[in-house]
């Protein structure tokens, strides 16, 4: 066929496609094919009769023909990528959107697609480049803005994403998916009431979109009002029953607020739904272990240790350290943990400064009110040596006002509330304000902000005193410990390098306050001629083979009773079960409500001795115990939980409290409530040490800190990474 030829039958074949009348087309189209089959032209005006008539498969293998040749219209190529994009087929995709471009110039489609192809591949810097271009083409496009602010959340570039949600919201009111997605934004930035008003927004137009619901009741949950939480966790689940994450966000929610059988009855749906649903596993375990409920309690933690193992997201890392008797599994729950949630960390360039001045360091913590940790610490505050260092307290807890918050807040040179602000403020705060030590107060216990060190508040950032345990991250540079409580053998489960004090690593009050007032053991229900054994823990660190040595210990000094803490009823009532089912009455168990501090230092000293538990030892009660005088019996364990009561004792001087088996433990016990004399020489070893060895002594535990933070200080200075260090 001559080309005129060729050009007319062509020509004729557009004209009846114009027309709609595609078996004309087709016939006209016969004879260009004849002469050239794979001609681009006839094989896209055939693609497009079958896109016209529906046969998708047909569609794409016309457009794939035409796509092979070099003269192939823009446009087919176009439709060709976005066909590959429809199908998942990612790379072949962004091939031929590419030539698209490069044929056609940067129309609008093309763009889009192309750069929704790279999302997808999780090129996101591309992604971003090529919607942003699409953008300049067409501002007004909903979608295309919240493509745009997908990508910014992926990024973690908070406040452009929000932008773009409500630039497409403002485009298009009725655009649930952007008003649901801007609450979740606004939510991570704790723009709580906002981020309420975006659902509600969603939920307008979009009544039965479960995710949405469950959202919402996160939202609410943190703002406290949880029986609206779960009203709206309800709804998720009866628009969704199968919604594993909602059963388990209901849970925490029921957990949150002491509703124990209920919350753990919420977690094993979630867990019958979605085996591998991630920690929800470990907050069950701690639910259960919080109520003393021990049914299959042993089973479960090996289960979760040997999920850990196999790198699963079985647990949070909190639930672990009470539970876990294994360093190595702490370790691996806290690397996985810190992977997931925070799985960039790019260290920021900080500020250089210069040696002369102050080195400011920062508290940070929602703990500074009447709280074991500001018990400890506050003495501290009040001691730093201002000449040479700066001290902050960066607060995102509750303004009680309270005696002790009012006594921090004088003894700080700056106290910030940073309880609004969103995790990124507060690190551009930290960073603006210059702060050279960040110390991390909360590591990953309740109401933590770890993401504050993770997206870098300071050059050096420090794992202290709260979470008792390694972060796993990379963010954090420093742990301060001491050589009992991290021996070297067990460095290798840290990821941050230890900071080892000369002495005990726990900082003591030494201001802290014993009420005068005079009780007697009648005012507690204790019998005034039996030998008082106590543990005021909290009940979930009382797991059964502790109970195990009480209860032989019990039956072997028979004129004796245990004084334990009323953590719940549930746990009470639990205890009890499970002494009875060791032999033990249950009038041997008595249990103490909460008091105020000066007066449950001051209800120590009816007591005998305090019996530790393990793996998770006493931390500050065993402080509290030695301050008021009573001798407190540890055995020391594989884990940093389970070695702090043999530090303070250790640096009390008090080694013969520390046994080094279950067997030593049970018969020290028994030899000293049945050897009245060896516990009175025990109980005047530990009032004459108490003033006079390191445990209790602020002035040298602060001079013994800042000696610290000077030497990791002119470390970094000099350029160098951060290493162990013996004081």
């Amino acid at each position: 066929m001559q080309k005129d030829s060729l050009e007319n039958s062509l020509h004729l074949a557009r004209q009846h496609f114009q027309a709609k009348d595609y078996q004309a087309t087709e016939l006209a189209l016969g004879a260009v094919l004849a002469e050239n089959s794979d001609h681009a032209g006839a094989n896209e005006l055939l693609a497009y009769i079958a896109a016209s008539t529906g046969d998708a498969e047909r569609f794409h293998s016309l457009l794939l023909r035409a796509g092979q040749q070099s003269d192939c219209s823009a446009q087919a190529l176009y439709y060709l990528g976005s066909s590959f994009l429809e199908r998942g087929q990612f790379e072949h995709s962004i091939l031929y959107l590419d030539r698209a471009i490069n044929m056609g110039g940067e129309f609008f489609e093309a763009l889009h697609d192309i750069a929704t192809a790279q999302a997808q591949m999780g090129d996101t810097t591309l992604a971003l480049q090529n919607y942003t271009k699409a953008l300049q083409l067409k501002k007004d496009s909903p979608e295309l803005h919240y493509n745009v602010a997908r990508l910014y959340d992926e990024l973690d570039q908070l406040d452009l994403a929000l932008a773009h949600y409500k630039n497409a919201v403002q485009i298009e009111p009725r655009y649930a998916e952007a008003w649901c997605n801007l609450g979740v934004d606004l939510a991570r930035l704790r723009r709580y009431e906002e981020a309420l008003y975006s659902y509600e927004k969603s939920l307008i137009l979009r009544p039965n979109d479960a995710t949405t619901w469950s959202n919402k009741g996160i939202t609410l949950c943190a703002l406290k009002k949880f029986n609206e939480a779960l009203i709206a966790y309800d709804q998720a689940i009866r628009l969704r029953p199968e919604y594993a994450q909602a059963w388990a966000n209901k849970a925490s929610s029921l957990h949150d607020q002491k509703q124990y059988p209920q919350a753990i009855a919420a977690y094993e749906e979630a867990l019958r739904l979605n085996p591998g649903i991630h920690y929800v596993a470990g907050e069950m375990l701690h639910a259960k272990m919080k109520i003393c409920d021990w049914n299959n309690l042993n089973a479960e933690i090996n289960d979760i240790q040997g999920a850990i193992a196999a790198n699963q997201l079985a647990s949070s890392p909190f639930p672990m350290v009470v539970a876990s008797a294994s360093e190595s599994i702490n370790f691996q729950v806290a690397t996985l943990f810190a992977k997931d949630q925070f799985p960039v960390f790019v260290r920021p360039k900080f500020h250089s400064k210069s040696a002369e001045k102050k080195i400011r360091i920062a508290y940070y913590s929602n703990d500074f009110f009447n709280h074991a940790t500001a018990y400890l610490m506050a003495e501290l505050f009040e001691l730093h040596d201002r000449e040479h260092f700066e001290v902050l307290a960066f607060s995102f807890g509750p303004n009680t006002q309270d005696a002790m918050q009012v006594r921090l807040q004088k003894n700080f040179d700056q106290f910030i509330d940073i309880s609004a602000m969103s995790d990124q403020e507060v690190t551009a705060l930290s960073r603006r304000m210059e702060v050279d030590i960040a110390i991390d107060l909360k590591g990953y216990t309740t109401n933590s902000r770890p993401e504050i060190f993770a997206l870098g508040a300071a050059p050096l950032q420090i794992n202290y005193l709260g979470y008792p345990g390694t972060m796993g991250a990379e963010f954090m540079d420093y742990i301060i410990a001491d050589r009992v409580l991290i021996p070297e053998c067990n460095q290798q489960y840290f990821s941050e390098k230890i900071i080892y004090l000369k002495n005990c690593y726990q900082v003591n009050d030494s201001r802290r306050e014993i009420s005068n007032k005079k009780f007697s053991r009648s005012d507690f229900y204790l019998p005034e001629n039996k030998f008082v054994f106590c543990c005021f823990n909290n009940n979930f660190k009382i797991l059964p083979t502790t109970l195990d040595l009480w209860a032989r210990i019990l039956s072997k000094v028979p004129n004796s009773v245990l004084w334990l803490l009323e953590d719940n009823l549930l746990a009470k009532q639990n205890l009890i079960f499970h002494a009875e089912s060791r032999g033990i009455a249950k009038e041997r168990l008595i249990f103490a409500k909460r008091m105020d501090l000066p007066e449950h230092l001051a209800r120590h000293q009816l007591a005998d001795l305090f019996l530790d538990t393990l793996p998770c030892n006493a931390h500050t009660t065993a402080s509290d115990a030695l301050w008021a005088g009573l001798p407190v019996l540890t055995q020391l364990g594989e884990t940093l939980a389970g070695r702090v009561a043999g530090s303070l004792l250790t640096a009390m001087s008090l080694p013969e409290l520390i046994a080094r088996s279950p067997e030593k433990y049970e018969d020290l016990a028994v030899e000293l409530a049945t050897n009245l004399f060896k516990l009175k020489q025990i109980q005047e070893k530990l009032l004459l040490n108490r003033l006079s060895t390191p445990l209790f002594d602020a002035e040298l535990f602060t001079r013994g800190i800042e000696d610290a933070f000077i030497k990791i200080y002119q470390h970094y200075q000099m350029g160098l990474p951060p290493e162990h260090l013996y004081l």
